[in-house]
C-alpha cells in the first residue's frame, strides 16, 4: 500500500517593516519678524537655507514603545507618538518604533532646528505607518507642541509661527549667500515666545508696511529691497533680543557691497546677505568672511563647506515654482556643514524706534 505524501506548506511570509524617511531644511533666521495690527498678529518670513535635518522611523522596538535617538530630542518623540496613535490598526506591524534624527542645523541659534526636526519626523513616521501627512495635518499636530517656522513649505512664506498657520506663500528668490556669525549661547523657542512684545501700535503698522514691501520684492526678485527690509527688521528687533554685533555687521555689509543684514530674531545669529549671481561675488564673500572673522576673533578661510573660524557661509534655497499649500513636495537634502559658535551674548536692549537710515543696509 502506498500512502500519498502530505503537501508541505510554508507559513505566509510577513514583509519586513518599512522604514520611513523624511527631510526638512532650516532657515537663516528670518527676513522679517514682528507683530501685525490684528489679532494673532505675530508673524515671520522665512529665509530657507541648505542646512538639513533627516529623520528615519523604523517600526518595532525592543521595548514595544516609540523611542528616539538621540534621546534629548523629546519634542520629536512626542510628535512621533502622536502620529503612531493615528496609524490604522490591523497592519501587522510590530509595536513601537525607533526614530533616528540626524541634523547639521545648530540648536538654539534661531535657525529653525526644532521646526526642521519636527517636520522631518512627521514625514518619516507618516510614511512608515501609512498616515498621510499633508501640511495642514502637520500644522495641527505641531501647534500642540511649540511655535513653529514655516519650513514645511518649499518657498519663502509669511507664517504665523505662534498659531502655526500659513499666511501667504511669497515665492522664491535668486540664490544668495549669507556670511553668518554666532554671538554664542542658545535660546529656547517656547520660552522666547512667552516674552511680551514691546512693539507699539505704530510698530505694528510699520511691520504691515514692511510685509507688503517684502511681498512685492520677493515676487519681483528685488534682492536689494529684500536686504533693506531684512536690515530694518533686525534693527526693530533690538528691543526684544539685542545683538551687540549688529552695527559692526552693518558696517561690514556696507564695506563689501552686501545687500543687508539678516538675523535670527529669536536666536543668536547674524548674517550678511550677498547676491550669489553677482560677478563680484567671490571677492565680496571673501572680504565679508575675513572681516567677520576679525569681528568674532576667528581666522576666516575658504573650506569645502563654507568659511571656518567662527564664520559660516550659508547658501539660500531657490525653488522652481510656487507650491500649492495643500500638496507640498519634500525637498531633496543637500548636506552642508554648520556654523561654528562665536563669543558670548550682548548687553541690554536699545530702543526699536524708527531710524532715519532705515533703508541703509
Amino acid at each position: 500500500m502506498f500512502q500519498e505524501a502530505g503537501t508541505l506548506t510554508r507559513p505566509p511570509c510577513r514583509e519586513a517593516p518599512r522604514t520611513g524617511v523624511g527631510t526638512a531644511f532650516g532657515t537663516f533666521g528670518e527676513l522679517l519678524q514682528g507683530v501685525l495690527p490684528e489679532d494673532d498678529g505675530d508673524f515671520l518670513v522665512t529665509l530657507p537655507v541648505a542646512r538639513w535635518t533627516m529623520a528615519a522611523f523604523r517600526p518595532g522596538s525592543a521595548s514595544g514603545e516609540v523611542e528616539v535617538r538621540p534621546a534629548h530630542k523629546t519634542k520629536a518623540l512626542q510628535l512621533a507618538r502622536m502620529i503612531a496613535d493615528l496609524a490604522p490598526g490591523g497592519s501587522g506591524r510590530p509595536p513601537g518604533g525607533v526614530l533616528t534624527l540626524s541634523s547639521v542645523i545648530p540648536e538654539g541659534k534661531g535657525l529653525a532646528s526644532s521646526s526642521a526636526d519636527l517636520v522631518a519626523t512627521a514625514r518619516a513616521v507618516g510614511r512608515a505607518l501609512d498616515v498621510p501627512m499633508p501640511p495642514a495635518r502637520i500644522e495641527r499636530l505641531l501647534a500642540r507642541i511649540e511655535p513653529t517656522d514655516g519650513v514645511l513649505y518649499p518657498a519663502i512664506v509669511a507664517y504665523h509661527h505662534r498659531s502655526v498657520r500659513l499666511r501667504a506663500v511669497l515665492g522664491s528668490l535668486p540664490a544668495m549667500a549669507v556670511v553668518g556669525v554666532d554671538e554664542g549661547g542658545s535660546v529656547d523657542t517656547v520660552d522666547f515666545n512667552r516674552i511680551p512684545k514691546p512693539f507699539t501700535a505704530a510698530d505694528r503698522h510699520a511691520y504691515a508696511g514692511l510685509l507688503g514691501r517684502l511681498t512685492d520684492a520677493v515676487r519681483g526678485h528685488d534682492l536689494a529691497e529684500v536686504g533693506r527690509i531684512a536690515t530694518r527688521s533686525a534693527l526693530m528687533n533690538q528691543s526684544l533680543r539685542h545683538k551687540r554685533s549688529l552695527e559692526p555687521m552693518r558696517a561690514i555689509c556696507r564695506e563689501v557691497g552686501g545687500l543687508g543684514v539678516a538675523v535670527g530674531h529669536s536666536g543668536t545669529t547674524l548674517g550678511i546677505l550677498l547676491d550669489a549671481t553677482d560677478p563680484a561675488y567671490t571677492r565680496r564673500v571673501t572680504a565679508a568672511a575675513e572681516a567677520c572673522g576679525e569681528l568674532v576673533g576667528g581666522v576666516a578661510g575658504e573650506s569645502s563647506g563654507g568659511v571656518s573660524g567662527g564664520v559660516s557661509v550659508y547658501r539660500t534655497l531657490s525653488f522652481g515654482s510656487v507650491p500649492d499649500p495643500s500638496s507640498v513636495p519634500v525637498p531633496v537634502p543637500v548636506p552642508m556643514s554648520g556654523p561654528v559658535p562665536g563669543p558670548g551674548p550682548g548687553p541690554a536692549p536699545v530702543s526699536a524706534s524708527p531710524r532715519a537710515d532705515e533703508d541703509a543696509p
